[in-house]
């Protein structure tokens, strides 16, 4: 992940001087990821990962760490916290929290095999399972994915910007988001919403799976949301470079490859009937959750995400079914 906090040998020092880890040996910065701050600790004993939190509040970062060492102790694979002295798992550092990891052999590809892709829709329907009964005592301090959180930052961005083309860019999305359909009783869970294949959120290592990073982004909600993130029912040539080379009444849409996505994640937790009609819904959420990310990019009446909930308005939910289920 991105360096953001410039911290020197005697900030590191002075954070490791609270575990028994062994003497301090030196430190790299790692570039990968965009958000948090992450380093290699050297010591006499290991190597860790020391994950510095920029943008999280302290209770964000509990939910973070207490839902990994819930993970570890359903042998889950993803790198244990040290704990300090102090059997704590969390510290604080000029006044940010961080988490000291276990470290993790193994290496993220950049383009990923169909064989590493099955391996991760399984960690995905693993952690489901794992979690559908898990209940996070800090879970209202993270962005739980539902449609009222999507609401509230989609408010939150557009008064931001204070722009015409934002207020019509919220209306557009308030009129979206009301014509979702997900039932209450739609199971739920801690999803970990950052697992597709160019996230790089994945290590591999002698043709498995050896952990799992990053759960920056989980968070408690519907339990297919990974899938959501898994599934792209889009051709190849349509995405956010391209969108603006297709028609209203273009034909953009190949199952293929999600259907198979879909099936393998079946094979590890099956699909309830409810869960398989309301997808649709689910989907088009992740695409309204996206456009918060990139509120201010394009025109109110012309960008990517309005695209691609267009296409599966056009489509609906019964043809969205068909693609995946037959």
């Amino acid at each position: 992940m991105a360096v953001k906090s410039e911290l020197c040998p005697e900030d590191m020092q002075n954070i490791i001087r609270d575990y028994s880890i062994g003497g301090f040996c030196g430190y790299s910065p790692v570039s990968r990821g965009t958000v948090q701050t992450v380093f290699i600790i050297r010591t006499e004993k290991a190597k860790y990962f020391l994950k510095y939190y920029e943008n999280r509040p302290v209770k964000s970062v509990l939910f973070e760490s207490c839902l990994i060492n819930y993970l570890v102790g359903k042998n889950y694979s993803c790198p244990g916290i040290v704990k300090n002295n102090r059997g704590k798992s969390m510290g604080l550092y000029k006044g940010k929290p961080f988490l000291l990891f276990e470290f993790a052999e193994g290496v993220a590809p950049k383009k990923l095999s169909w064989k590493q892709n099955q391996l991760i829709i399984r960690k995905a329907a693993e952690l489901q399972n794992l979690t559908k009964k898990y209940r996070p005592v800090y879970k209202d301090f993270r962005w739980n994915y539902n449609v009222e959180r999507c609401r509230e930052v989609a408010e939150q961005e557009a008064k931001k910007l204070g722009t015409e083309e934002a207020k019509k860019k919220l209306m557009w999305h308030r009129d979206e988001l009301e014509k979702l359909v997900l039932p209450k009783n739609l199971p739920r869970g801690i999803c970990h919403c950052d697992l597709s294949d160019f996230a790089g959120n994945v290590f591999f290592q002698n043709g498995k799976v050896s952990a799992v990073l990053d759960f920056d982004d989980a968070n408690y909600t519907y339990l297919a949301f990974d899938l959501v993130y898994l599934i792209y029912p889009f051709i190849g040539s349509f995405d956010h470079d391209t969108w603006q080379n297709f028609k209203n009444e273009d034909n953009v849409f190949d199952f293929n490859e999600s259907r198979r996505t879909v099936n393998e994640y079946s094979r590890y937790r099956e699909l309830s009937s409810n869960e398989k009609r309301h997808l649709f819904d689910m989907y088009k959420l992740g695409i309204l959750f996206d456009c918060v990310w990139y509120f201010k990019r394009g025109r109110a009446d012309d960008f990517y995400e309005k695209k691609k909930i267009d296409y599966l308005n056009r489509l609906g939910a019964d043809g969205f079914y068909r693609g995946l289920f037959g």
